[in-house]
């Protein structure tokens, strides 16, 4: 569920090395041990964590982020706890960082499994059961009548139509209780305090995790090294604005947390140069705007036909969605900003133009 490879950040050092086999661990810190666990996707692994924990009289290990619900992934998990749990120890809660299938989606078997608390954000865990629950549905018109509206073909609103509802697939049944994460929260896990950092952009409230003692930060897909994080529109929300959560979000992580973390992202390798790479994500995404202002205006433009001066790749098939709500969130940024406007011609298609040019349908590059 993440974005588009830029070029490497430069100021970074991987101080882990190369990440865990599948079914296997690493240790990073005292009492933190790393675990790679593949994907189904184009982003091929995800990196899971384990904390020592004691929680209500229960000793073992708290689990950070779960994997996709695959059976290869339970299998790769019960040689995990196979390894890591002694005599008399448990999994003694899961966190999750958010709502995101590849993060939340062996949550629930794993707390079934192990009688153990799920713990996130409201938000998040609200938005995920709202997800599961479309799992069956036929689309909505809403959600045609969207991606029509962005610039889709008839093949690929006919794809989105039959791929609708698969969220759920991906995700084990959740718990139907959770204990809520807030920002700033500060919590006791094991023999140190953690305190929940939360972030908004790339999902509605991510949660990281910063140990100040241990200088450790779990970044989830906040902050990742080599990658930037999907920040997209969808049809449930329209006219929103999750670039400038995001954008915001990133100023307030720099702000807030310290240089000198590890910081341990859900993709990619443990890293160093935090405050560098959250300058680069603002950055990069600032300079794609003014590159996306200039394409206005030259003409009115689908949001189909922004994603050259915002992707490198061929954009089509498996990431047409994502390239869509990203393409679209950048228009909604500008529109936000002052320095886009948006007009509905008489087939429902949105034109984007610069703010003071007659939005007329124009050239489809």
């Amino acid at each position: 569920m993440d974005g588009f490879e830029h070029a490497s950040a430069n100021g970074l050092a991987y101080p882990c090395g190369e990440p865990p086999a599948p079914g296997t661990v690493k240790q990073v810190a005292d009492g933190v041990l790393w675990i790679g666990m593949p994907l189904p996707f184009a982003l091929k692994r995800i990196n899971l964590w384990l904390i020592a924990d004691t929680f209500e009289g229960r000793s073992g290990w708290a689990v950070v982020d779960t994997g996709v619900a695959l059976e290869e992934s339970r299998a790769y998990w019960r040689s995990i706890f196979d390894a890591v749990l002694g005599q008399g120890q448990t999994i003694t809660r899961v966190f999750v960082t958010h709502m995101h299938p590849d993060h939340i989606g062996l949550a629930g078997w794993i707390c079934r499994k192990f009688d153990a608390p799920l713990w996130m954000s409201r938000l998040e865990y609200i938005t995920c059961r709202m997800l599961v629950a479309d799992t069956g549905r036929e689309a909505p018109q809403d959600g045609v009548n969207f991606y029509r509206a962005c610039g889709w073909d008839e093949d690929a609103l006919d794809t989105y139509r039959i791929r609708f509802g698969g969220f759920g697939k991906a995700v084990s049944r959740l718990p139907d209780a959770y204990h809520r994460v807030s920002d700033d929260d500060l919590i006791t896990i094991g023999d140190s305090q953690w305190r929940a950092v939360h972030g908004s952009g790339h999902c509605p409230d991510h949660m990281c995790l910063w140990n100040d003692e241990r200088k450790l930060l779990i970044s989830g897909d906040q902050v990742l090294p080599r990658i930037s994080s999907n920040v997209s529109v969808f049809p449930t929300e329209p006219d929103g604005d999750p670039m400038a959560d995001w954008i915001a979000s990133c100023h307030n992580l720099r702000a807030r947390l310290p240089d000198d973390l590890l910081v341990l992202p859900a993709h990619n390798e443990p890293f160093t140069g935090l405050h560098h790479r959250l300058t680069s994500l603002i950055d990069n995404h600032e300079t794609a705007l003014t590159r996306l202002a200039d394409h206005l205006a030259e003409a009115p433009r689908r949001v189909v036909d922004c994603f050259s001066p915002l992707f490198k790749r061929p954009i089509g098939g498996e990431v047409l969605g994502m390239a869509t709500g990203e393409a679209l969130a950048h228009l909604n940024c500008l529109i936000g900003r002052g320095l886009a406007a948006r007009h509905q011609d008489q087939a429902g298609i949105w034109w984007f133009s610069a703010p003071d040019a007659q939005c007329r349908p124009g050239r489809a590059d």
